[in-house]
This record gives structure tokens, sequence and C-alpha cells, in this order.
């Protein structure tokens, strides 16, 4: 995939939604071309050196999405120097990108890390409310997704409870939250199994987060 420069071939200009201060979703931003190529780059990188993996709390708990990271790599609940996989400048291309479009101007956004995560809605995969507060940056972080529609839930900065906002994501849209939530909970407490395309050749729910660490 080639690096993304303007407004890059196979990205639809598409109206906002802000969703709170700072949290813009913008639907269908990803065109089905640029989606099946993501689609193909996830599987690409799941062939190694590493695989998508359960993740392993450290009370214990196991998470039932199963994850890779690019770039530096995350692990509960900080990031470490080591980097199995680099991050392709085009995927960091296009997380600037949907900064631009989600915000309507240039940021200074450099990604440094991606994560990858795949919902098996079969198995009721699923995410809790939590906080991406491990970087040291306050650069906004933008997800992409691509597959079966989930409930996504964008919560507030002060904890799990309500005021909360249920948005439902669907394959090819984006979601950067900044500013004033860019400390916001927020989780996918549901996928609607069965809902993605079946052109997209992808059972379940991909999700690409980016961040810039700061590190």
């Amino acid at each position: 995939m080639e690096a993304l420069d303007g407004t890059p071939d196979g990205l639809f200009p598409r109206e906002r939604a802000v969703v709170a201060p700072g949290a813009v979703h913008v639907p269908g931003w990803l065109s089905p071309d640029r989606q099946r190529e993501l689609v193909a780059a996830c599987r690409e990188w799941g062939r190694g050196p590493v695989t998508y993996r359960h993740t392993v709390l450290p009370g214990g708990g196991v998470m039932s999405v199963r994850s890779l990271c690019l770039g530096r790599r995350w692990v509960p609940y900080r990031y470490l120097d080591a980097v199995d996989l680099e991050i392709p400048r085009w995927l960091c291309d296009l997380g600037r990108a949907g900064v631009r479009e989600a915000y309507g101007e240039d940021l200074d956004f450099a990604p440094d890390t991606a994560l990858v995560n795949f919902y098996d809605a079969g198995a009721g995969a699923k995410m809790g409310l939590h906080q991406d507060k491990e970087e040291r940056s306050g650069a906004p972080v933008v997800s992409l997704s691509l597959g079966d529609r989930c409930v996504f839930r964008f919560g507030n900065t002060e904890n799990r409870g309500k005021p909360y906002t249920d948005v439902e994501l669907a394959s090819g849209d984006l979601f950067v939250f900044g500013g004033a939530s860019r400390f916001a909970y927020h989780g996918v407490p549901k996928v609607l199994a069965g809902s993605g395309d079946p052109e997209l050749g992808l059972v379940g729910r991909l999700n690409i987060t980016l961040r810039e660490t700061g590190l």
C-alpha cells in the first residue's frame, strides 16, 4: 500500500459526527477497496514473527480479543522498547489523514505504535471500558474499523459509569478522540456477529488503533 498524501484515493470525505468534545466519528471513511487492502495487511502481519494472541492481564485475566502490535510494543500497562513488527509508513500516513478528516486541519501526529485487535464474534469477544493512558503524548487516538459492526461505548474521563454514548461502528468507519476526550473511558460491549459485508472476506471484526506514545 502506497504512502498517502493530500486526500488519498480510497478515502471518502464524509459527514463528521461529534460524539464529545474532541471525539469525532466519520462513517464510511474507508472505501471497500481500501478496507480489503487493510484486511489483507492484517492477515500478513499475523503470519509472523508474532501472531495474534490473547493478552494476559497482570491479575491473571485473559482478554477475549486477540491482538498484535506494530511499532513500539504495548503490554499491560506499559510500552516496551522492543519492536516486533515495524509500523509501516503508509499506515502512519493513513492515521494522519484520519486526524485531518476528523478535525479539518493538519496536526503534528506521529504515531509510533498501532494495536490491531481481532474480535471473534462467534466467541463473544468484547472489550471492557478502559482508558488509553500509558502514552506520554497528548496526541489523539485514531481508530479504524473493519468487518462486523460493533457497539462502541464512549464514556467520560472520570470513571466507567455514566454518562456514556453508544455508537455503532461499521466497517470503514473512522473514530478519532483527543483534546478534552483524550482520556475518556471507552470499550466494545458487543459485536454484531455476521453483520459485515461477505465480500470483505472477514469473519469477525478488526480494529486498528494508532497512537503516539511520546516515549
